[in-house]
């Protein structure tokens, strides 16, 4: 009984993949962080939380639902017309190697990164899911504008 606790942290910490190495071809990050595609439904939830993505601080996009969005960085729909999938998935993973002064936080980078909270330390922002998620919805944008 006294051993629980361990054995619940190690099943907890088996859970938690490690941030794998990204392989970037000039200026696209071509093959999926994970195997699983992303699902577009989930990649809105994110994009448009307050909590997890929070990329409507900055970004604006197709949700009327969302009466305040941002105006310092580009309309999503209109980023996803230009940008391939593995464009935006670089983007996304770690925006400063397009922009060395960009506001926009690197979503899945763990090191050389600035005012980061000693509890967050190693983490990413987003999980690899999470990423290829988003990259879905924003990919689904486009192919909307298309129809």
């Amino acid at each position: 009984m006294r051993y629980a606790p361990v054995f619940f942290l190690l099943g907890i910490l088996s859970l938690i993949a490690p941030v794998q190495a990204q392989v970037f071809t000039r200026d696209m990050q071509v093959e999926p962080l994970i195997a699983s595609a992303g699902d577009p439904v989930r990649g809105r939830v994110i994009v448009a939380s307050r909590q997890t993505g929070l990329c409507l601080l900055c970004h604006s996009g197709p949700f009327p639902e969302e009466r305040f969005q941002g105006n310092l960085a580009p309309d999503l729909a209109m980023s996803a017309a230009k940008l391939t999938a593995g464009q935006l998935r670089a983007r996304i993973i770690d925006p400063s190697r397009f922009d060395p002064k960009t506001i926009m936080p690197a979503y899945y980078k763990t090191e050389n990164l600035k005012r980061v909270a000693p509890k967050f330390a190693g983490q990413t922002i987003l999980s690899a899911q999470e990423i290829e998620d988003v990259v879905a919805f924003l990919v689904s944008l486009n192919q909307q504008n298309v129809q």
